[in-house]
């Protein structure tokens, strides 16, 4: 086995939404082992209430690793991906979709410096506008792809799958 990876799926979605597993399926066969938190006893009560109880959660799953895992996240799953990263260490950070800041938490977006990340967004993302995660990615100096997608980011299944493989094949 290569190594871990704990993928974490957005705010009313599941383990089994389609990025996800299809993510997960990728990492795996390349050899790695994967883990889906389900979060959604923490989504009912709304975004800012779901980041804690997530990030907890998350750091849980993260302290059964044998070695610091690579953490995958879309949406509210990469805001507090990044947030658990402050907290431990961690090998990568594939942050997709992902808002850089919840509205009601005083904790803005931010990553371990010098932990290998990259952010992949849709240009049309109607929940996060490409322009606020731009700025964070300029800020940070991290890799940005932005795709000709909205916030689900379906219809580049594609690409995102290549941008993991390339993450995943320099962590090998």
């Amino acid at each position: 086995m290569r190594g871990h990876i704990i993928l974490s799926h957005g705010l009313d979605s599941s383990p089994d939404a389609t990025k996800i597993s299809a993510l997960a399926a990728r990492a795996e066969a390349q050899g790695w082992r994967t883990q889906r938190p389900d979060f959604r006893a923490h989504d009912g009560n709304g975004y800012a209430d779901a980041v804690v109880p997530r990030v907890r959660q998350l750091r849980e799953a993260m302290a059964s690793c044998d070695t610091p895992p690579v953490l995958v996240g879309s949406s509210m799953g990469a805001f507090a991906s990044a947030l658990a990263s402050l907290e431990a260490p961690v090998a990568a950070l594939f942050l997709l979709a992902t808002p850089p800041l919840v509205p009601g938490v005083a904790q803005v977006l931010d990553v371990r410096a010098g932990v290998p990340a990259v952010l992949v967004h849709g240009w049309r993302d109607e929940v996060c506008p490409a322009s606020a995660v731009q700025a964070f990615a300029a800020q940070r100096r991290l890799p940005l792809l932005l795709l000709d997608d909205d916030h689900r980011l379906l219809a580049s299944m594609g690409s995102i799958t290549a941008q993991l493989d390339a993450l995943l094949g320099a962590l090998a």
